[in-house]
């Protein structure tokens, strides 16, 4: 009987984002490397998550503008158990609500920085990940 360990299985792939109504054009920029947020011309404010209609004033008038791509840690964990098969690879990892410069808060992962090299106010900037066909917004600190 052989000692032998077997060969590692590759990890299955990470989910995609669920398609919603309202945000295909949010998911296609990002595929570009273009972060975009959606605005609102009834009351001239940008938001996120991407939707129908605005949550600040409900209307419907909405485009899209060009986003910094800049924004700060407001709040983070990090994850040492991976939620599924596919992330195991990536354990620890940061997930964090970032404060983007533009006022709204959105949930991503902080990549290429140590877990332990994280903190609330770190400066940081939009990064994309590959997955698939797509490209998903993540953040990274600001190099100097």
């Amino acid at each position: 009987m052989s000692q032998d360990s077997p060969a590692a299985q590759p990890l299955p792939p990470k989910p995609l984002p669920k398609m919603t109504p309202g945000a295909e054009h949010y998911w296609a920029s990002a595929t570009r490397e273009e972060f975009v947020l959606p605005h609102c011309g009834d009351c001239d404010r940008v938001f996120f998550y991407p939707r129908q209609w605005c949550p600040h004033c409900f209307g419907q008038q909405l485009d899209w503008r060009k986003a910094s791509g800049r924004g700060t840690v407001y709040s983070f964990s990090v994850v040492h158990q991976a939620p599924f098969p596919s992330y195991q690879g990536d354990v620890p990892y940061v997930l964090a609500v970032i404060e983007l410069a533009e006022g709204p808060r959105m949930m991503a992962n902080v990549l290429h920085c140590a877990p332990d090299q994280i903190r609330v106010g770190l400066p940081v900037e939009v990064t994309f990940e590959a997955r698939g066909d797509m490209k998903i917004p993540q953040f990274q600190p600001v190099h100097s």
